[in-house]
């Protein structure tokens, strides 16, 4: 059945609601957010003599929390101009325009009584057939179907997003009893093709899986904590990017989401479910009710764990004793174990030597691993009927890079039994079956698909929704065509090849910039097209720094100028050479990256992008022909030359301050991206798939090498602009001297030098002029003082 959306109701306009509806209106739905009125006036109302009949007034609660969530940080939403696609009102006034929806989504709070008594509300405008989802975190759904249509009840599941919803990728999906299957099957789609989430099918069981496995993790770790006489800094180093968990791993994570909200999973779950082997655990240790009593809940209330303080003008953190229950400042964790894993990349590659750890690490991690494999190897079929979900949930819901079972896989499954074994927590029947019957992991890889362990069957079966999917870690060692050290080039079939950036932080060095070379010649000669993209956290965080650092402190400028030219050359082979080129940037893609990206044919961008040309925070201008570019992209157009001239000094103010779009959509207002040419996917996964289908059509469509541009400059008459903007922030103290230098040496080269008039010059002559700029700088003491302090730091230096 086909079913367009094209509006959505969402009722609550919580952190949640709002947050839902921010991410509905970032694909481009239009909303329709409501809430109930407001059962007094506030005093400012009063002031104004307004009444409680007054439609400001009746519409205040959802205003002022659709007002707050789009101010809060990080953004709810992808450009602040998507926000006029939400309209607001409340329950009493507006519940009828329900009936134009496609979906209505419930958000209200976690209330039995309260979600009936809207869901009835709902019902008497509801049209036959509109999907009706609630994004409860627990409550039955039997219990919300209840006294419900039966079209209602065939339309009807759970829907639960994580906090925030446009960040945390994970979309549980919970049928009601008497869901279509049709339903369920286009929600799980929606979710991964259109919201850009993982969607993952669970039961109608407490806490569904995400909470169900990641509050057990919590509450073992709380029990274990005081065990091994750990404090809150050795945990939270324990538990983070080592393992390959977020930076703010446990106490952190738990003081920002809050632990009133913790507590209120974990209770639930302690109190419906009685049969749980691990049921004890979910009971609250003494030190987090003494916490709960003193409202000691993390950011919201300015302590948790940790604690800011300021003495004397001075920022510092505390952390709490969990002994005492006192805050102390906070003691630097170290482990020997940790020490052994530095020189491992892969963080899957770690955890075999971290269970081996002969400290008190290696000990926490035995009991940690053993803990959560006995707990998962249960919730199967519980919770869900296939494992793989589990893992997706865990990664996509609370940033783990691993789930759980592919920890057990990763530290061998029969290793993993070992561990159990010495907590004396019994192995499942159906882990002892695998093992005996010869599967030794949970995962395997085959044709560059993902198969995984199915209990009924006792086979490997292959994980449905991989087709729009191209995994690199699943067909890099088949694929691999060529590679260095520093990247890699894949065949993806149909003639179209990949160059996989695999450097620290995907730097670019040389060795990628070779690898880049080499894809275009094979693509130009043996091969059709060559997309550049790379499957880690993040696509680039642009050239190696350190390596320009040491030959400018070296004087090598010989060698720098050379290397400077070489990434010239490179990014301008992407846009001039004879087959497509497309890039699938995501994540930090800074000043080369960024580059790389505005010369590309085309552009396959996440929708979180964070792409920006960053130089001049290190005291140097775009040297990879981006202040060029630039130039270029104001001159384009059939436009007056005041538009251009505003145009271009908009640019140079996005360049001079170092902005970085905080989305894709936010690259399309700063000149980064092209709208109508490139093109931005929700789902990253999805991304160099999308690439390679673009790329083919691309080659159908008769793809012919482009003819090189020129480029109108307006010398002396920009350059001025420039220079009086420049004069006038140094004056106001807003540029220090040296930020005038760096943003004049950016205005020489973007106005195309001292040009008496308006003249159109080739691109080579703005490289050029571009390069000889950069070169300069990196001979200045307080540009090579901010690099330095850049690389020690990973701060920008103002001097």
């Amino acid at each position: 059945m086909k079913r367009p959306i094209k509006k959505v109701a969402v009722i609550g306009s919580g952190i949640m609601g709002s947050g839902i509806a921010c991410h509905f209106a970032n694909i481009g739905v239009e909303v329709l957010l409501l809430d109930i009125i407001p059962r007094e006036l506030s005093e400012a109302e009063k002031l104004k003599g307004l009444t409680l009949e007054n439609k400001t007034v009746r519409n205040r609660l959802v205003n002022n929390s659709l007002k707050a969530s789009l101010k809060s940080k990080p953004s709810p939403i992808y450009n602040q101009k998507f926000a006029s696609r939400i309209s607001t009102g409340n329950l009493e006034d507006d519940l009828h325009k329900i009936k134009d929806v496609d979906w209505i989504i419930e958000v209200v709070i976690e209330r039995l009584d309260i979600k009936k008594s809207v869901f009835e509300k709902i019902e008497k405008y509801r049209k036959p057939g509109t999907l009706i989802t609630s994004n409860t975190s627990g409550i039955p759904i039997s219990y919300m179907n209840e006294g419900r249509s039966e079209d209602f009840q065939q339309h009807f599941a759970v829907t639960h997003f994580f906090n925030p919803p446009r960040y945390l990728k994970l979309f549980e999906v919970v049928p009601g009893p008497n869901c279509k299957q049709d339903v369920t099957d286009f929600l799980m789609m929606y979710g991964e093709k259109f919201l850009g989430k993982t969607s993952v099918l669970a039961k109608d069981t407490p806490a569904f899986i995400g909470n169900r496995v990641g509050i057990f993790g919590i509450m073992s770790l709380f029990h274990q904590v005081k065990e091994l006489g750990l404090t809150v800094e050795e945990v939270d180093k324990l538990t983070g990017p080592v393992i390959g968990r977020p930076k703010s791993a446990t106490f952190r994570t738990v003081d920002v989401v809050g632990l009133d909200t913790l507590v209120h999973v974990a209770n639930g779950i302690y109190e419906n479910c009685p049969n749980d082997e691990a049921h004890e655990l979910f009971k609250l240790p003494t030190f987090i009710n003494t916490m709960m009593e003193n409202k000691w809940l993390g950011s919201k209330t300015k302590q948790g764990f940790y604690k800011k303080v300021v003495e004397g003008g001075k920022k510092s953190i505390l952390s709490l004793d969990l002994d005492t229950l006192e805050y102390r400042p906070n003691k630097r964790a170290k482990f020997a174990t940790l020490e052994l894993t530095k020189t491992i990349d892969k963080v899957i590659d770690r955890f075999k030597v971290l269970v081996k750890g002969k400290d008190k690490a290696g000990e926490f991690y035995r009991k940690n691993f053993a803990a959560m494999f006995g707990y998962v190897q249960n919730r199967i079929p519980e919770i869900s009927d296939e494992l793989y979900r589990l893992d997706d949930a865990m990664k996509a819901g609370f940033g783990w890079e691993h789930g759980p079972f592919q920890i057990w896989d990763a530290i061998g499954v029969e290793k993993g039994i070992e561990l159990m074994q010495a907590e004396n927590i019994p192995v499942a029947t159906w882990v002892t079956e695998m093992v005996a019957s010869g599967n030794k992991s949970f995962y395997t890889i085959c044709d560059g698909a993902n198969y995984y362990y199915d209990i009924p069957s006792k086979e490997q079966v292959k994980i449905p929704g991989q087709d729009s999917f191209i995994i690199l870690d699943n067909i890099r060692e088949a694929k691999t065509i060529w590679s260095n050290s520093g990247a890699s080039i894949q065949h993806l079939g149909d003639g179209v090849l990949n160059v996989e950036f695999q450097s620290k932080m995907n730097t670019l060095g040389g060795e990628v910039l070779q690898a880049i070379n080499k894809g275009i010649d094979l693509a130009e000669t043996e091969y059709n097209a060559v997309i550049l993209g790379n499957q880690a956290a993040n696509f680039t965080v642009g050239a190696n720094l350190a390596m320009v650092f040491m030959m400018a402190i070296e004087q090598e400028y010989d060698e720098l100028n050379f290397s400077v030219k070489y990434f010239q050359d490179t990014v301008m082979r992407l846009r001039y050479s004879s087959c497509p080129t497309l890039i699938t940037p995501h994540g930090y893609t800074f000043g080369g990256g960024c580059e790389l990206s505005m010369h590309a044919d085309k552009v396959i961008a996440a929708a979180e992008t964070y792409i920006g040309l960053v130089e001049f925070g290190v005291g140097i201008i775009p040297g990879g022909a981006g202040s060029k570019e630039m130039a270029l992209r104001a001159s384009e157009g059939v436009l007056k030359d005041d538009v251009k001239l505003n145009k271009l000094r908009d640019y140079f103010i996005n360049v001079a301050m170092a902005k970085v779009a905080t989305s894709a959509y936010e690259g399309y207002d700063l000149g980064f991206l092209k709208e109508h040419k490139d093109l931005v996917v929700v789902n990253k996964n999805r991304q160099i798939a999308t690439a390679k289908r673009h790329a083919i059509q691309m080659l159908e469509d008769g793809y012919t090498q482009p003819v090189p541009k020129k480029v109108q400059v307006y010398g002396q008459q920009a350059l001025g602009m420039f220079l009086v903007g420049t004069d006038s922030l140094e004056k106001g103290h807003y540029a220090s001297e040296h930020d005038k230098k760096i943003a004049n040496k950016l205005g020489y080269v973007m106005a195309g030098g001292d040009l008496s008039e308006t003249t159109m010059v080739s691109e080579q002559y703005l490289l050029d002029l571009e390069r000889e700029a950069f070169m300069s700088l990196m001979t200045e003491r307080k540009t090579l003082e901010r690099i330095e302090h850049m690389l020690k730091t990973g701060k920008p230096l103002r001097n």
